[in-house]
């Protein structure tokens, strides 16, 4: 195109369109006018609705790995918590265990040593109180350690009892403790008395491994005892006193091959998980330090007046 054929004079106004600045004042007055119109007149609030219903979905699931990030989070504090609380919660429960146990085992001791205190009363024969410590260890016997020996006047013989019944024997005594065979010891006898009829017996411990009974041996066939007749101490031995409970017949069987009954019998005694026991004095070393004390010479007064 030549040179001279270009119009050099500015576009006018509507071609070249509004400046900046009137641009930045015309929007302000806009914004400013819908801003007032939307508080004023709420013209704005169907286009908001509508444009927040159309990006729901979107800010649904932009929110979604969030969530599921913050919900994790809880689900696993919440799991340890649990966790914690219930480990918390068993503990508990096995403490208050014990302690219930403790407890019945405790009402059932002092129950015991209140009747054994009873019973102390009601001996005439001199006795002491002693604890019993552990089990011998041999399978084939029936024997308990106490915590009274011969520094406490204790001696072999002495008659052992709780306060059900005679539970057995002291058999060997050292320094602070001492050996009691149980009755049920298959090498212990005891003569006892059927309360029901008045016969004697003896009573043996039974032979069996792990029996916890008597055996009323060597009574006739024709010998009246019936189950559940009381057996006592018959006092014909000179170690135990009389008229303490020994055991009661549980069964009566006749044997043809035999003259004699088997007769098993349940003793009263707590010989398994026994605690506490008394120990009395034999009648026999009872009655010698009586005759001795009944032998001492009295002094006359012969001679003070040489």
């Amino acid at each position: 195109m030549p040179l001279g054929t270009l119009d050099g004079t500015a576009p006018s106004f509507f071609r070249q369109g509004p400046s900046a600045l009137s641009k930045l004042v015309f929007f302000s007055a806009l914004a400013l006018f819908l801003m007032v119109a939307d508080v004023r007149l709420q013209i704005v609030q169907p286009l908001r609705m509508a444009i927040a219903a159309a990006l729901y979905p979107v800010q649904w699931l932009a929110l979604q790995p969030v969530l599921l990030a913050r919900h994790s989070e809880t689900y696993f504090e919440s799991l340890k918590t649990s966790q914690a609380n219930e480990e918390e919660a068993h503990r508990k429960l096995d403490a208050q265990s014990q302690r219930a146990n403790q407890v019945e085992q405790l009402l059932l001791e002092n129950t015991r040593l209140r009747e054994l205190l009873g019973l102390h009363e009601r001996l005439t024969t001199p006795s002491q109180a002693a604890q019993v410590l552990y089990d011998t260890a041999d399978a084939y016997t029936r024997k308990v350690i106490i915590d009274k020996g011969s520094l406490n006047q204790v001696i072999a013989g002495s008659p052992v009892l709780d306060e059900a019944g005679v539970l057995g024997q002291v058999t060997r005594v050292y320094a602070w403790t001492s050996e009691v065979t149980l009755i049920t010891d298959r090498n212990q006898a005891i003569p006892v008395l059927n309360t029901r009829t008045g016969a004697r017996g003896v009573a043996f411990g039974n032979a069996a491994l792990h029996s916890v009974s008597l055996e009323l041996r060597f009574m006739a066939a024709d010998a009246d005892v019936q189950v559940g007749d009381l057996l006592t101490t018959s006092g014909v031995d000179g170690i135990y006193p009389p008229g303490i409970p020994v055991a009661r017949v549980v069964k009566v069987e006749l044997r043809v091959d035999s003259a004699f009954s088997r007769i098993t019998c349940k003793p009263l005694a707590f010989v398994a998980g026994i605690g506490h026991v008394m120990v009395l004095t034999p009648l026999e070393a009872l009655a010698q330090t009586q005759h001795k004390g009944d032998a001492q010479p009295v002094a006359t007064g012969k001679g003070q007046n040489k």
